[in-house]
This record gives structure tokens, sequence and C-alpha cells, in this order.
């Protein structure tokens, strides 16, 4: 069975390898991320690349247990930020038909789930254990 750490280290996985290959993409696919951003955001180019570099560096961050939980809060301010080119793409289904427009909903959902993973996995240990113990007491 899989203990707490086990669990917060499978969500630390998680969320490096989704920022850091995110991030990647930015880079080796960046016609995609430019495509996907709302019309009324500027210099679309430039904003890929460069939530490319933040995606990179917050996966590194995790890494890192002196940085982990700031490296977290900043790639949960990053995902609120690329909010807008996800519910673009759900309000406008018409402009990405090789997506299902199933598949832009689920994206929303996943957003979701991955900002509460990102906010688990990278709290410390103590302070997860102590919120249990005082909700359950």
């Amino acid at each position: 069975m899989f203990s707490w750490f086990r669990w917060q280290y499978l969500g630390l996985a998680v969320v490096f390898l989704w920022f850091m290959g995110g991030g990647i993409q930015h880079f080796t696919n960046a016609d995609f991320f430019v495509a996907i951003m709302p019309p009324w955001i500027g210099w679309h180019l430039e904003i890929v690349y460069i939530s490319g570099v933040f995606e990179i560096l917050g996966a590194l961050g995790i890494l890192l247990p002196r940085w982990r939980q700031l490296a977290g809060n900043c790639l949960i301010l990053l995902v609120l930020a690329v909010t807008p080119a996800n519910v673009h793409m759900w309000l406008h289904p018409e402009l990405f038909p090789d997506v299902p427009e199933m598949m832009l909903s689920v994206r929303l959902v996943i957003q979701v789930v991955l900002l509460w993973v990102i906010w688990w996995s990278t709290r410390a240990p103590s302070t997860q254990l102590e919120t249990t113990a005082s909700k359950a007491g």
C-alpha cells in the first residue's frame, strides 16, 4: 500500500512531467500554443515562449525541497494565467476541428484537478499531516 509520502511523490512526478513536457512543447510546437490563444491577447509567440520558460523553471523548482512550495504556488498562478486559452478553445470549438468537443470540456476539468495536485504535492508533509489531524480531531 502506498504511504502518504509516496502518493505525494507520485503527485510531484505528475506535476514535473506535465510542466517539463509542456514547457518543452512551447518551443517545439509553438504554433499550436499560438493558435489557441484568444485574439484579444497580444504578443502571442512571445507569451508562448515566456510561459514555456516558466513551466520549465516551475518543474525544476518543485524538485528542490527548499523551493518546492514557492514553485508550486508559481505553477498554480501559471495555470490560472493560461486559463483564458482553455476557455477560448471551449467557447469556440469550431476553431479547433481536430479536437473533439468533449476533450475541450475534459481539458477544463483536468485543469482543476491539476491545480489541486500542484497544491497538494508541493506542500510540506508536516503541514498536510497537521491539517489532516486537525480535521480528524
